[in-house]
């Protein structure tokens, strides 16, 4: 873009609107806004006054010789000077306060929407790019409400105001004060450009490095393991360099926009100077006026100076707004239905029926005219070879994804008719690496359902074979589990997450693959804590160990995205078909592995990991 002209007038006007709307989140907080804007108008009113009194004392002291007019002159710029004190200590306070409430407030809107995101969304998004957004994007935005507003309608009041004054006292002087002002808005709108574009760039470059890193620091193991961190420090050290590029780019735009306006605006000054002091010695003015008008040159260049800057500021902001507001204005693919409802109790029957798959960012499609009915308190095992649709149908049936055609149907309604907190608020997850939060075990079993007491968080644990580790650390149920629960074995996480769903009580309990990476002591605990937990509950599992789904109802056998067979292990293996080669080909490659009589796994591996 050479020129603001060239900017299309949707743009301008799409920018102008994300302004409006940063400032429509003060909306709640109007009052103190509005108090607060009176203090700014007050103060900068009383700050037009003392210039005019500043004259009166040097014709007094240096003119007139009068002692008390001095005086009286002297003391009202006192009471002036206290009285704009009380008004800017509220002006800076009240703006204070909605500034960082409207951050607050936006933060907690970003973050709610992100929760609202399905799970596709964020297989988009780096997680680093997005807290990024939350923090620095939304800093800026406060910059705007809190400072910014501030400045601009002070320096406004005070440019006006400062202006009528100027023009009233000495139209000639300013006039050539004004002479300033054309050259210092085309550079403004000049650089303003620049700013506003490397900002952009700034910004976007620093999300994608935050991501990066994020991203490498959470799976710290993978890098250390690989002697990775030589690499990984160059690739961010390259990332961050690019930043301060674009940062020096910003700082370079800045200077010379800083440097023009400066020698401009003292140009001017010097100008107003030399006439000024002509008129002086030609008797045509006083000393006393050549100060006050001076002073209040001095306060309208400051103003234009500040509304310059101000401008800068604006450009980075309306940066910081686009991406706020592209997370905001990205509606979430899964959502309630305007006529959704509750169901306050389930008796937890599934049905797929015809259900179709393939996700987003794939060609191929997973899941093909899929026909499943599973009846209430029924476990059903989902086994097939990798990349067959196992978790795929879980998924679903959690409504993390909707099918593209076909439908699932919990009690008969179809999940989109209902209310995504009553189908999620029935079931309950356990997966194969189950996510513990930083905190306590209380707290982590305790998500499961916020309102458990302390006697049901630890029944729950009794069932899920937990409880007996647990009161061997020092802390009990107070032990700190550390980002991750990085601070407890494989086991004790699983029986952490496994007395989690207890407590929740479900009604469809999925559990995603809970054993396979358990030893054989840990395996035979938490499987004993699986087998209580599935009691009277419909059961969705996704297993490739055969032990783990041996003694459920029925085995669902996917190849391919379709089912291909269905029964009990021991029909299926009597059957002779997929299933039975399945589990013949696993049975044989055990066999064949080398002697590894430390091996604890008590039973062969039945099939890959789930798709």
């Amino acid at each position: 873009m050479a020129v603001d002209d060239e900017v299309p007038i949707e743009v301008r006007i799409d920018a102008m609107a994300r302004i409006r709307r940063v400032f429509g989140y003060a909306r709640p907080y109007r009052a103190r806004l509005g108090f607060a804007l009176l203090s700014l108008l007050a103060a900068s009113g009383l700050g037009l006054l003392y210039p005019a009194y500043f004259g009166d004392v040097i014709d007094a002291a240096f003119s007139d010789s009068d002692l008390a007019d001095l005086d009286r002159s002297s003391l009202i710029l006192v009471v002036v000077f206290a009285a704009q004190a009380v008004f800017v200590f509220f002006r800076h306070y009240y703006m204070s306060w909605v500034g960082e409430r409207v951050v607050a407030d936006m933060r907690v809107r970003v973050y709610r929407h992100l929760l609202s995101m399905p799970q596709a969304f964020f297989h988009r998004k780096r997680t680093g790019e997005l807290l990024s957004r939350m923090s620095d994007d939304v800093t800026r935005v406060q910059n705007t409400i809190g400072t910014d507003l501030s400045m601009a309608l002070r320096n406004g009041v005070t440019l006006v105001g400062g202006v009528a004054i100027l023009a009233f006292t000495n139209p000639w002087l300013t006039l050539v004060m004004l002479a300033v002002v054309p050259p210092m808005s085309i550079a403004a709108r000049f650089w303003g450009r620049r700013i506003r574009a490397l900002a952009r760039q700034t910004q976007d470059q620093l999300a994608r490095v935050s991501g990066e890193a994020q991203e490498r620091i959470s799976a710290i193991d993978t890098v250390q393991g690989f002697t990775r961190e030589p690499h990984e420090i160059a690739s961010y050290q390259v990332g961050i360099g690019k930043t301060f590029g674009l940062y020096v780019g910003q700082a370079l735009a800045r200077s010379w926009f800083w440097a023009v306006s400066s020698f401009l605006a003292f140009s001017a000054i010097a100008a107003i100077f030399w006439l000024g002091g002509r008129m002086v010695i030609a008797k045509e003015i006083s000393a006393g006026d050549l100060t006050e008008f001076m002073l209040y040159t001095m306060l309208v260049a400051g103003s234009i100076s500040a509304m310059t800057e101000l401008w800068a500021s604006i450009q980075s902001t309306l940066g910081a707004t686009a991406r706020i507001f592209e997370i905001l204005d990205t509606p979430p693919e899964i959502a309630d239905a305007s006529d959704a409802k509750a169901l306050a109790t389930v008796r937890g029957e599934i049905r797929l029926e015809g259900v179709e798959f393939a996700y987003g960012d794939r060609q191929t499609q997973v899941l093909h005219g899929i026909d499943l009915v599973i009846a209430p308190g029924e476990s059903v095992a989902l086994v097939g070879a990798s990349g067959s649709g196992k978790t795929t149908i879980v998924r679903l049936v959690e409504r993390f994804y909707d099918p593209l055609a076909g439908r699932i149907l919990l009690d008969g309604h179809d999940l989109r008719s209902l209310e995504l907190a009553s189908v999620r608020g029935h079931m309950a997850i356990v997966s194969q690496e189950p996510v513990l939060f930083t905190g306590t075990i209380r707290e982590n079993i305790r998500y499961g359902r916020l309102d458990g007491t302390d006697a049901e968080i630890e029944r729950a644990a009794i069932q899920a074979n937990a409880d007996s580790f647990i009161r061997e650390f020092p802390q009990g149920y107070d032990t700190p589990v550390g980002e991750r629960g990085v601070q407890l074995s494989g086991g004790q996480r699983q029986r952490i997450a496994i007395a989690r769903a207890v407590l929740r009580d479900p009604r469809v309990l999925v559990l995603d693959e809970a054993t396979s990476a358990l030893d054989a002591e840990s395996e035979g605990l938490v499987q004993a804590a699986i087998e209580q937990l599935q009691r009277g509950r419909t059961t969705l599992v996704v297993a490739h160990r055969l032990s783990t789904i041996r003694n459920c109802d029925r085995i669902v056998v996917l190849d391919g995205g379709r089912v291909v067979e269905q029964g009990g292990h021991d029909a299926l293996m009597a059957q002779g078909g997929y299933y039975a080669r399945l589990v013949q080909r696993q049975l044989q490659g055990h066999q064949a592995a080398p002697d590894a009589p430390e091996d604890p796994s008590p039973a062969p591996t039945l099939l890959a990991a789930s798709s």
